[in-house]
């Protein structure tokens, strides 16, 4: 009968996440370690594109409102077993007065961004966003930098609600940053030149 028995897989936990190599991302999801590769550029230009857009106004007060931390790839943990680091992710400073010094953030975020990948893609449009759903995150942007897209979500009685779409053409008051117009375009990379005819 013991023959029989097979041990259940070990889950992972934080001290797994922390004993990864500092130059690989990983997370934890469900228990189970994910590492991904370093982000392509037009991955990365789309994460820094929100930061620029978002940061003065709401997390310096420059035309807007202030009264946010806006951060990127900071651990957040809402679980034992589900820890992420969410391409852009920000906190109301009411909820979250003083970050300093906490590794991981154990306070669910006011709203997170995820920047799809093509290895990511099912991770950040269903793991991740019924984690999200589950722990509360009221809001939840996916952006697509090759098709140029923000999508917009607001989580109402627990299930996700799609706000918006917004091509490069779109300027938009976006949940829940609606005290500024986001240009859209200045989250993507410009269009690449048209070829020339020979």
């Amino acid at each position: 009968m013991l023959a029989n028995m097979v041990a259940a897989p070990k889950l992972a936990t934080y001290a797994d996440l922390l004993a990864t190599p500092e130059d690989v991302k990983a997370e934890i999801l469900g228990g189970e370690l994910v590492t991904q590769p370093s982000a392509l550029f037009e991955h990365s230009y789309a994460q820094s594109g929100v930061v620029d857009g978002l940061r003065g106004p709401f997390d310096r007060g420059r035309g807007g409102p202030g009264g946010w931390w806006i951060v990127v790839e900071v651990d957040v943990q809402f679980t034992d077993h589900d820890v992420v680091r969410p391409d852009v992710v920000g906190w109301r400073r009411e909820r979250l007065p003083s970050p300093w010094g906490k590794r991981p953030i154990d306070v669910a975020p006011d709203w997170i961004c995820e920047v799809l990948s093509p290895r990511g893609v099912r991770r950040d449009r269903v793991v991740k966003q019924e984690l999200y759903a589950r722990h509360g995150v009221p809001f939840y942007w996916l952006i697509d930098p090759v098709e140029a897209l923000l999508e917009a979500f607001t989580l109402e009685r627990g299930r996700w609600v799609l706000t918006g779409t917004y091509d490069r053409s779109a300027v938009a008051r976006v949940p829940p940053f609606e005290a500024i117009e986001l240009v859209v375009a200045d989250l993507f990379m410009p269009e690449p030149p048209e070829a020339a005819d020979d």
